[in-house]
This record gives C-alpha cells, sequence and structure tokens, in this order.
C-alpha cells in the first residue's frame, strides 16, 4: 500500500468477498473498503437455500452473514444491486454498471459462478428455474406443491439436496440424470449406489443415462421435459442443477491469467500484484495434491478470503487446510475432506446399511478423501490425515474392529 488511506475494492458480495471484508477490519486494516454486490442484499449463506430454507421456509434460518448495520458500522461502503463491468488494470480501475468508476489500490475479485444453463428449445419457459440466489429460492419454493411433480435435471448435490426438499414438502420428484449413476463426478460409485437408493426408498424416481433434449410447455408454462429417447416426462416446474461455471470474463478481458477461473497462488493472489480473486471464481493451487483445481464451497471461500486478508495487511498467511464440504438430504449429514486424486485403493468403514458409514480413498499408504456418512468422527479423522499427509497402517485401517483413533495416534 502506497497511501495514507489505501482503499481495498471488493466485486462480488458473496460468502468470499462479504468475509474478506470484515476480515480486513478484524486484522486492523485502517483504509477504506468498497464491497460491490450484484444482488440487492447483503452477504448471506447460500447453502441453506436448497435445503433447512427450501424444506422449512425463511424463518427456518437465519442466513445474512452479519447484520445489516455491520457494514456501515465497519466503515465498510457496502453497494448492493451494482455490478462491475470493466477492469482497468494500468489505471487501477474499475467501471460499475452505474457509469461510476471507482479506483483502488488493491482489488479482491470475489465474483463467483452462475448456474450452467441446458442450450434446449423450451428452456426459457415459466417455471424453468434454476438454484444459486435467495430470489432462485423464494422462485423454486413458490411452484413446490403437494402432489405435483418436479423435474430435477442433474444428480449431483443441488439436485440431490432439492429432491430431498421437496419430497418434505410433498412434491413428487424425479431426477434426470445423464451419466449412468448419480454423483458422477464428484462421488465413488459405493456412495452413489447409496443416495440413490435412499431417495427411491424415500418416493424419488429416477431417469439415468437420460440426455434433456428440451421442455415442453402450455400456455407459456413448462409441463415436461423431453429426453432424446423420444419421451416425455411431465412436470409441473423443473430445476435445471447441472453445474456451475465461474464468473471470471471481467478478469480474463483485463488480461490476467484465467482457465475456467481465475488463476492465483496460495496467498489469492493474481500475476497483477495489486489484485486477488477468491472464492468460486478462483483456480488455486492444493499443494497437498500437487496440482491447480477450482472448488466450489463455503470453507474453499472462508480460507481464500484470510489468504487475501493476510496478504494485505501483512499478516503471517493462514495455515493450509485439507479442502472440505457437505451436504444435507433428509437425516442424512454427509461430509467430504479432500479429494479422490490418483487414488489406487478404497476401504469402508462402518454400515450402509444403517446409515453410518464412511469411504476412505488411498493413494499408497496415505489419505487423500474421506465421504462421511452420519460418521463425524470418520470425516474429523480423515480431514486431519489428509492435511498432515500422514502414513497410515492399511491393515488396521482396513479393519473395522481397530477404532480410528488407533490409526490416527
Amino acid at each position: 500500500m502506497n497511501r495514507s488511506d489505501p482503499h481495498v475494492l471488493i466485486l462480488g458480495a458473496g460468502h468470499a468477498g462479504g468475509t474478506a471484508a470484515a476480515l480486513l477490519r478484524q486484522y486492523g486494516f485502517e483504509g477504506s473498503i468498497t464491497l460491490v454486490g450484484e444482488e440487492p442484499i447483503a452477504p448471506y449463506h447460500r447453502p441453506p437455500l436448497s435445503k433447512a430454507w427450501l424444506r422449512d421456509g425463511p424463518g427456518a434460518v437465519s442466513l445474512p452473514l452479519k447484520p445489516a448495520e455491520f457494514y456501515a458500522g465497519h466503515g465498510i461502503d457496502f453497494r448492493p444491486g451494482v455490478r462491475a463491468e470493466k477492469l482497468a488494470r494500468r489505471a487501477k480501475a474499475v467501471t460499475l454498471s452505474t457509469g461510476e468508476v471507482l479506483t483502488y489500490d488493491c482489488l479482491i475479485i470475489a465474483t463467483g459462478a452462475r448456474p450452467i444453463k441446458l442450450p434446449v428449445a423450451g428452456s426459457d419457459l415459466a417455471g424453468v428455474l434454476e438454484l444459486r440466489t435467495v430470489a432462485d429460492a423464494e422462485r423454486l419454493r413458490a411452484v413446490i406443491r403437494s402432489g405435483q411433480r418436479l423435474g430435477v435435471i442433474g444428480g449431483g448435490y443441488i439436485g440431490l439436496e432439492v429432491a430431498a426438499s421437496a419430497r418434505a414438502l410433498g412434491a413428487e420428484v424425479v431426477v434426470i440424470e445423464r451419466e449412468t449413476r448419480l454423483l458422477a463426478r464428484v462421488a465413488r460409485p459405493e456412495l452413489s449406489a447409496f443416495f440413490l437408493d435412499y431417495h427411491r426408498k424415500r418416493g424419488v424416481s429416477f431417469e439415468l443415462g437420460a440426455t434433456v433434449s428440451g421442455f415442453e410447455g402450455r400456455d407459456g408454462r413448462v409441463s415436461g421435459v423431453n429426453l432424446d429417447d423420444g419421451r416425455t416426462i411431465a412436470c409441473a416446474a423443473a430445476l435445471i442443477g447441472v453445474g456451475a461455471t465461474p464468473n471470471d470474463e471481467i478478469a480474463r478481458d483485463a488480461g490476467l491469467d484465467t482457465a475456467r477461473g481465475v488463476i492465483v497462488d496460495l496467498e489469492a493472489r493474481t500475476a497483477d500484484p495489486a489484485i486477488f480473486a477468491i472464492g468460486d471464481v478462483t483456480r488455486r493451487p492444493m499443494p497437498i495434491y500437487d496440482r491447480m483445481f477450482r472448488m466450489e464451497s463455503v470453507p474453499n471461500a472462508l480460507e481464500q478470503a484470510k489468504q487475501a486478508a493476510c496478504a494485505i495487511v501483512g499478516r503471517p498467511p493462514p495455515p493450509g487446510e485439507a479442502p472440505w464440504q457437505w451436504s444435507d438430504q433428509y437425516d442424512l449429514k454427509l461430509q467430504i475432506a479432500g479429494h479422490a486424486f490418483d487414488v489406487d485403493r478404497v476401504f469402508l468403514r462402518g454400515d450402509p446399511a444403517i446409515a453410518r458409514f464412511a469411504v476412505f480413498h488411498l493413494k499408497g499408504d496415505q489419505v487423500q478423501c474421506v465421504e462421511a456418512i452420519n460418521s463425524p468422527q470418520d470425516f474429523i479423522i480423515g480431514k486431519q490425515l489428509i492435511a498432515s499427509r500422514k502414513t497410515v497402517d492399511i491393515g488396521k485401517l482396513g479393519d473395522p474392529t481397530v477404532d480410528l483413533k488407533e490409526i490416527a495416534a
């Protein structure tokens, strides 16, 4: 920083951007902070939107990250309902959708990601929905009706969480997945099979290995999902949940390195030393796995917000973490630590029949990933083993009678 009153400009007021603004103040930053958010409300928790908030309504959970008065009270100039349009790196300036131009000393890009849209006929019909924001969740909850069918396109975590919430509200649900199993990109076949069985027993139907070719409508509203085999699945509403793509255009257009995400280092800093990027929009290094990749999770947003805030104020970097995430479906709590990269052996501990088990993924004698269902101890110890890179006794890990604490000791 080279001015008496340095300015940090944060583009994006999601979990990452909102946390970065708060941490800068917590870490003693005394300059000015501007937080620009495209949504009309202050930063909030997104995960409940497909779970408790959708199932039980707005009063079920408190969404805001901070009370509304927090930002003004801590000298944070929060600009809701405003989009960043252009970044001029040489001038250290950002043009906003209002036409205003803001200069910065440090810039944090926290623009997140947006749902992938299906480029098929009928996708613009009323009742064809996505889920990313509170406004999206309000539209979705408004169309979920007892006895009516919701079509869910995509058998990933968002699709399955919405399916569980919709069943709790009494709706019929059909999940349409292009791959031949659920969670194909993110989970082992054992976990896919478990979730398929669990949802089926609770009334969800599935079309696996099915590709959506379009949507049918009646009076401008969706009435069915067309499949490429010629069938039509009738529905009163449809949710598209086939993944997200990073909002990295403003960085790419300004000449920053991107590869389906803004490329950053372990300080969350881009190749431009004055610009950081955090959260879902980034492609970051993960030394545990000796590779770069993009993560979409609250823990990742928090970790990178800490990295950027520490670098800006000159504080020592936070300790590295093993990546993790979670999913709540019915009475199931899935907790995942790490990623199953380069795995050559898998061990199951616990009993899927009683919905309490964990799948351990190893590379050699090191744990790469743990997928734990209603088994918090397995998750916690597995996460510690992943972060420490400690080797484990394969024989003991494969023996369910050996306590996991003994293996981690």
